[in-house]
C-alpha cells in the first residue's frame, strides 16, 4: 500500500513567515490559479462634482423655484363645467353607431354641426365676441402680474387673448356622441360661470343661425317655384276676366248650347209651321189670307233660322262683334292656360309644404345636459401634478447632456 508524501520540515524552524503588505497579492501556491489584485476604492474626480453641480443647477434649483411660484404664488382657479349636444326638431343627437369606420372604407364625410361648434368654440370670433360681453381681459388679468405664468398680460392683442383662450377654456369633444363639455377655468367662481354660460349662449345663437341658413336653402328653390306657379295663374285668370269683359259673354260654352236651343226651337216651329201650311192648302185657295199668313210666318221663321245659324260662322259677328269660332278658340285656348297653371300651381303647392316639413324636420337647437355652476373649491392649478411634470422635463433633459456628454468623452 503506497505511504503519503511526506511535508518536509522547514530549515529554519526558529525563523518567522515574512509579513503581508496591505492589498497586497496573497503568496502565489504551487499549482494554484493565479489571483488577481483587487481593485482600490474609487474616488471621485472633477468630472463628478461638475455632474453633481449641474444636476444641482438644472434640476434641483429650477425644480424648487418652480414648487415656490405654485405654492407661493400661482392664484387659485376655478372651474365651471358645461354640457350640450346639437339636437334634430323632434330628434335626439345623431351617435354614428360604426364608429368612423365609414371614413376608412373611403366615403365622403362632411361637416356635422357639432364639428362646426367645436372649430368655432375655439375661434377668434368667438373670443372677440365673449370679450365684448364680458370683457375677457378684465377676468383673465385680475392677478396680473403677481401670477405671471398663469395669468393674461393686459397689453396683449386679440391675437394673443385668441392664444390664451384656449388655457383657460378646455374643449372636450366625443366624436362618437357628439357630444361637447367645456370646462372653464378663471381666477373667481363667478368669472367661470358667467363664462361657460356665455359660451354656451353663442353656441346656440350660432347653431340658431346654421339651422335658419340650412331652412332658407332648403325653401329657397320651391318658394320661387311656388311663386313662379302664382304669377302664371294669376296671369292666366285675368286673361279670363278681360276676355268675359270684351265679348260679354261668362262662359261661351252654355252661350253657345243656348244659342243651339234657339236654333233647334225654331227649327221645330218651322216643322210645325210647315205642315200646318200643307194641310192649310188641302181646304183653302192660294189666294186665301190664312195661307198668304201662314207662308209669311213660314219666311220669317226661315230668316230666323238663317240668321242664327250664320252667327256660327266664320264671316258673321257675335255678340261682340266677333264670330263663335273665333270666341271658342280664344276661350279654349284660355281654359287650358288656366288647367295647366292651376295644375302647376298646386304642384309647386305640394312640394312648397313638402319642404316646408323637411325644413322643420331640419330645424336643430343646443341643449344643455350639464348646466354651468358656481364653483364652491379651487381645483386648479392641479399643483403636484404641474410640479412633477416639469421635474420629470428637467431631469430627463439633463440626462440627455449627461449621456451626450459621456458619449463625446468617450469618443475622444
Amino acid at each position: 500500500m503506497p505511504q503519503p508524501a511526506v511535508r518536509p520540515a522547514p530549515q529554519n524552524p526558529g525563523a518567522q513567515a515574512p509579513a503581508l503588505r496591505p492589498n497586497a497579492p496573497p503568496p502565489a501556491v504551487p499549482g494554484a490559479p493565479a489571483v488577481r489584485p483587487t481593485v482600490p476604492i474609487a474616488q471621485p474626480r472633477r468630472r463628478h462634482w461638475l455632474l453633481l453641480a449641474s444636476f444641482v443647477v438644472m434640476v434641483v434649483v429650477p425644480s424648487l423655484f418652480w414648487a415656490w411660484y405654485l405654492w407661493a404664488r400661482a392664484s387659485d382657479q376655478y372651474v365651471s363645467t358645461v354640457g350640450f349636444a346639437v339636437h334634430k326638431e323632434g330628434g335626439v343627437p345623431s351617435i354614428d353607431l360604426l364608429g368612423g369606420l365609414g371614413a376608412l372604407a373611403g366615403g365622403a364625410s362632411s361637416a356635422t354641426d357639432s364639428d362646426v361648434l367645436y372649430e368655432y368654440i375655439r375661434s377668434q370670433d368667438m373670443v372677440e365676441k365673449i370679450d365684448q360681453k364680458l370683457n375677457l381681459r378684465q377676468k383673465f388679468s385680475r392677478d396680473w402680474p403677481h401670477d405671471f405664468v398663469f395669468a393674461y398680460n393686459p397689453d396683449g392683442h386679440i391675437e394673443d387673448l385668441t392664444d390664451y383662450w384656449p388655457r383657460q377654456v378646455k374643449v372636450l369633444y366625443d366624436t362618437s356622441t357628439s357630444l361637447i363639455t367645456l370646462k372653464v377655468l378663471a381666477f373667481s367662481p363667478d368669472d367661470a360661470q358667467q363664462i361657460a354660460q356665455a359660451v354656451f349662449e353663442e353656441s346656440a345663437n350660432k347653431i340658431n343661425d346654421l339651422s335658419a341658413i340650412a331652412r332658407a336653402d332648403t325653401l329657397r328653390l320651391t318658394e320661387e317655384e311656388l311663386a313662379k306657379a302664382r304669377g302664371e295663374l294669376t296671369r292666366t285668370r285675368q286673361a279670363m276676366t278681360d276676355f268675359r269683359i270684351r265679348s260679354q259673354i261668362v262662359d261661351p260654352t252654355a252661350d253657345l248650347t243656348s244659342q243651339m236651343g234657339v236654333l233647334s226651337g225654331l227649327q221645330a216651329k218651322l216643322a210645325e209651321q210647315l205642315v200646318a201650311n200643307d194641310l192649310l192648302l188641302d181646304n183653302a185657295k192660294p189666294t186665301d189670307h190664312r195661307v198668304i199668313q201662314s207662308q209669311q210666318k213660314i219666311e220669317a221663321l226661315r230668316k230666323l233660322i238663317e240668321a242664327e245659324r250664320s252667327k256660327f260662322g266664320s264671316s258673321s259677328s257675335g255678340p261682340a262683334g266677333e264670330s263663335y269660332s273665333q270666341l271658342m278658340a280664344e276661350y279654349e285656348k284660355l281654359m287650358v292656360d288656366r288647367e295647366f297653371a292651376e295644375g302647376a300651381y298646386r304642384a309647386a303647392r305640394v312640394a312648397y309644404e313638402t319642404s316646408l316639413a323637411e325644413a322643420q324636420r331640419k330645424s336643430r337647437y343646443l341643449a344643455a345636459h350639464i348646466e354651468p355652476k358656481v364653483a364652491q373649491s379651487s381645483t386648479a392649478p392641479n399643483r403636484p401634478w404641474l410640479l412633477l411634470i416639469v421635474a420629470g422635463l428637467l431631469l430627463t433633459g439633463w440626462s440627455i447632456l449627461v449621456l451626450i456628454y459621456y458619449s463625446i468623452r468617450d469618443r475622444a
